[in-house]
């Protein structure tokens, strides 16, 4: 008989959704054919009126979204980790079960299902690891992902160090599928499994334009080859001051930008450069 996917499934909640993470909690708990370990994680909340069969982990403040999920990691149990936004939903009682028969093949780190907003409203493009988005991207292999929900190996995530805790909110999961991509990890998208999540702008939150600049500058530092490094920026610098014509949100992005600079951007490990021509290939070369 085959093993039941062991999977943890890690809830990051700062207590302010309430109807939304009722949802969340009762479509993961329903979820058939794993075994299931689900932490919450109250980020600045102390977490109250949860089902049973819910774990959860107090954090006086709040952390920023990688390490909080950081945080719920280190405590869920399983083979897999499951990153689950509190405002989405599973709509079906299989979900998990699809995804982790996509990990199927050991060398794939990373499963993304393809989120769609529960009133129709059209996918931000950001959802999509696709350059072409129609009817929601073609399945098979990719090289970034989208991280308000998705599933990843353990082994794999450990391997390389988990979420950039320090950068708050923003390009994480850029950050983490260049590790896990150097690291000869693959990701997998699957569009056939659908999750619901609230189509929203990420530009809604007030750190936005700020650590959407620094943290692009620590994706950067970090990660490519120094030759590559000021290409990457100079190409993000003009896309920046194409789309945003405003002067006060690009006054707080060029301040983030300085920030990205002036402050530690954690450990460097730039990628190989067959690394560098495995995302060319792909169509998504690091300089854009």
């Amino acid at each position: 008989m085959t093993a039941r996917p062991s999977i943890g499934a890690v809830v990051l909640s700062m207590g302010d959704r309430t109807q939304e993470l009722a949802k969340a909690l009762e479509t993961l708990l329903a979820q058939e054919g794993v075994d299931l370990d689900v932490v919450l994680v109250g980020n600045g909340w102390l977490p109250t009126g949860l089902p049973d069969g819910v774990r959860t982990v107090h954090l006086e403040e709040n952390v920023g979204i990688p390490e909080g999920r950081n945080v719920g990691a280190r405590e869920a149990r399983g083979e897999y980790l499951f990153f689950y936004d509190d405002d989405a939903h599973l709509p079906t009682t299989h979900v998990l079960a699809r995804l982790s028969a996509a990990m199927a093949d050991p060398a794939v780190a990373v499963a993304q299902p393809r989120g769609a907003d529960p009133d129709g409203r059209p996918s931000p493009r950001r959802w999509v690891p696709r350059l072409r988005t129609e009817g929601g991207g073609a399945p098979g292999e990719v090289v970034v992902f989208w991280e308000g929900v998705c599933l990843i190996r353990r082994s794999a995530f450990d391997e390389v160090g988990g979420w950039p805790g320090h950068f708050w909110y923003g390009h994480e999961g850029i950050d983490l599928a260049f590790r896990l991509i150097d690291a000869g990890w693959r990701l997998q998208y699957c569009p056939d499994v659908v999750v619901h999540h609230p189509a929203t702008q990420a530009a809604r939150h007030a750190v936005f334009y700020r650590m959407n600049a620094r943290n692009r500058v620590w994706v950067a530092r970090r990660n490519l080859p120094a030759p590559l490094v000021p290409v990457y920026l100079g190409v993000w610098t003009g896309a920046t001051l194409v789309r945003v014509r405003q002067v006060e949100p690009l006054k707080v992005w060029f301040k983030g930008f300085r920030e990205g600079w002036s402050a530690d951007p954690g450990e460097r490990h730039p990628m190989r450069w067959s690394t560098v021509w495995k995302l060319t290939r792909a169509g998504r070369p690091p300089v854009v």
